[in-house]
């Protein structure tokens, strides 16, 4: 099924919605508050997607754990098909992408 734009954008809230389930484990805050989603992108006509994100350090070992955790969330979205995790390293992450609320919760100013 083809999306108009518009359905497009609800889609990509949905997706962005379900992707603030996948929790940083030792920071307890989830990726998006984090910064960590860079990217959403969602083809109207397949429903595959790919999530363009980093990590707060180059050699993080959560990697494949959180990658995981974004298929598993991502499979309850219906109109996802398939799902695609890029690691980007450009631009890099910073505390100043974390959300006001992740910088409460971790008492960062």
């Amino acid at each position: 099924m083809a999306y108009t734009t518009e359905q497009i954008e609800e889609i990509k809230n949905k997706i962005l919605n379900a992707l603030e389930e996948v929790i940083d484990p030792e920071l307890g805050i989830d990726i998006v508050n984090l910064g960590l989603v860079y990217e959403i992108h969602f083809d109207g006509e397949t429903g595959a997607t790919i999530i363009d994100m980093t990590l707060t350090t180059m050699g993080c070992p959560l990697a494949d754990l959180l990658t995981d955790q974004i298929h598993d969330v991502l499979a309850e979205v219906e109109e996802v098909t398939s799902v695609d995790v890029k690691l980007v390293w450009y631009p890099a992450w910073t505390v100043e992408k974390m959300s006001r609320y992740a910088r409460i919760a971790l008492g960062i100013s």
